[in-house]
């Protein structure tokens, strides 16, 4: 099963978005291990709010997009790993381990749907 991980950042905490040599490293050695380990598929961190969009369609009206920052959010989307376990347990203990790695941080852990997931989802 693939499970995406997403972790939130303070959005007003420029340390949280101007990671050390040392954090480089350790996410590095990190990186390296759980790619080796056939756990990562893909990560990426992103930039902060000021840089994004937020694109919203409500039901039989027109896109608007509205430009970053979001002042609403305290807390934004900093980044995303995408992993590969064997339940939901398995991946909340990948996002336990990939947690430690921050001072402060929280991650939040989804099952991606998968094609033969589709009916079942339907209710059928």
């Amino acid at each position: 099963m693939r499970f995406l991980m997403m972790h939130r950042l303070d959005e007003n905490a420029p340390e949280a978005w101007n990671p050390t040599p040392e954090f480089m490293e350790k996410m590095g050695a990190f990186i390296q291990d759980w790619t080796e380990r056939g756990i990562l598929i893909t990560a990426e961190g992103v930039h902060p709010s000021a840089k994004g969009a937020i694109v919203r369609k409500p039901r039989g009206a027109t896109p608007t997009a509205t430009d970053g920052p979001f002042t609403e959010a305290k807390e934004v989307i900093g980044g995303f790993a995408l992993v590969n376990a064997e339940n939901r347990a398995q991946a909340v203990e990948y996002a336990s381990q990939y947690a430690d790695l921050f001072d402060e941080i929280e991650v939040e852990v989804r099952q991606v749907v998968e094609f033969a997931d589709l009916p079942d989802l339907a209710g059928k």
